[in-house]
């Protein structure tokens, strides 16, 4: 049974979503302010964590940050704020999912069990390593080295660069890479798609230096980098 973590301090908002995720047949724990949300989040013992971004003592960006440090364990953000700035700042950060209040409980429980397929789907990849210059990405359990050096990425920006190093010479779309990795329609929207690759090539070309590993292609999409 997968186990969320909630950290949301309404206490109705906090209680619905236990109450919804329990129905949906996951187990749940709740936290209800920043420093409380923060220390079971580092714990390791979730397969999932929502979390508000206004809490008591310490914000949710916060969390997630400090989160990603150390752990890919897929985030999904639900706040009031709605504004397409945010949800780009919180997704460089390493979300992997944003949902804007009110919120359907269904849509919720949707995008919880969609989040937990496509991370599951990763860890059960099969034990192949997947190479490309000095970048290496074990599909056992879906690390990512950049000349030996551990690159944390969330669980999309690894299933981007899995599709990149698994078909080296294709050049992927934006709706591609959407459809294949968020599993839901493009509707033109690409600024999720961009997000992710512009934090990807951060992250990896941060460890190497002079290195570029991933090419746009103007006017059709991307593919690993040719020189």
């Amino acid at each position: 049974m997968s186990k969320i973590l909630i950290i949301e301090d309404s206490t109705d908002i906090n209680a619905l979503l236990a109450e919804t995720l329990g129905a949906a047949g996951f187990e749940t724990e709740s936290a209800f302010d920043g420093i409380n949300g923060q220390k079971a989040a580092l714990s390791g013992r979730h397969d999932l964590i929502i979390t508000d971004i206004m809490l008591p003592f310490l914000s949710g960006d916060e969390i997630l940050r400090k989160l990603r440090e150390r752990s890919n364990v897929p985030v999904i953000v639900i706040s009031a704020k709605d504004t397409v700035s945010t949800k780009i700042d919180l997704l460089k950060m390493g979300a992997d999912d944003y949902i804007t209040k009110p919120f359907d409980l269904g849509e919720v429980v949707a995008r919880v069990e969609t989040a937990l397929r496509r991370a599951g789907g990763a860890k059960a990849s099969s034990g192949t390593v997947l190479r490309y210059k000095d970048i290496a990405l074990d599909c056992s359990d879906m690390r990512i080295t950049v000349g030996g050096r551990e690159v944390k990425c969330t669980a999309k920006e690894t299933q981007i660069l899995e599709m990149l190093l698994r078909n080296p010479d294709k050049v992927f779309t934006k709706s591609n890479i959407y459809e294949t990795v968020w599993q839901e329609d493009y509707l033109g929207d690409d600024n999720a798609v961009k997000t992710h690759i512009s934090n990807l090539r951060s992250k990896l070309e941060r460890l190497s230096p002079g290195n570029q590993y991933i090419e746009t292609v103007w006017g059709l999409g991307y593919r690993l980098y040719k020189n």
